[in-house]
């Protein structure tokens, strides 16, 4: 019996703009460098390159049969609860047709997590403490 391959793609909005994106590329070296051989990929949904389908396709062709799309987004809006679903369905079908069945599972976005709530409050805090 084969072990199932599991990646996991980090999915940011996306910009054309350089300065935008070189924090996430920051983010994925701090990320690779705490993990031992887990597969962590970087892509965006719209404006920049990979893209979050060109990714997947990619990981799905290396034989990943389970990847995990977890969401660099503050919140769940329009886009994480109806247009990345909706591409995330697409390509599903697509893999399939072609004879690739990949395991797509999208999480809440990590700006829901208490941790990030907790850093944003108390960069705040000391930021309007030292403007007192």
């Amino acid at each position: 019996m084969t072990a199932q391959k599991n990646a996991t793609v980090l999915l940011a909005h996306g910009s054309s703009d350089a300065n935008w994106l070189a924090p996430f590329n920051d983010l994925l070296i701090r990320i690779r460098s705490g993990l031992d051989t887990q597969r962590v990929e970087l892509a965006y949904m719209e404006l920049a390159h990979p893209s979050m389908e060109d990714q997947i396709r990619q990981l799905a062709t290396e034989g990943f049969s389970k990847i995990d799309i977890l969401p660099l987004f503050f919140a769940a809006g329009r886009h994480l609860r109806k247009d990345v679903p909706g591409q995330l369905d697409t390509l599903k079908a697509a893999l399939a047709d072609s004879g690739t069945q990949v395991e797509l599972i999208l999480h809440p976005p990590v700006g829901l997590e208490p941790e990030v709530s907790s850093a944003i409050s108390n960069i705040v805090i000391r930021q309007v403490s030292a403007e007192s």
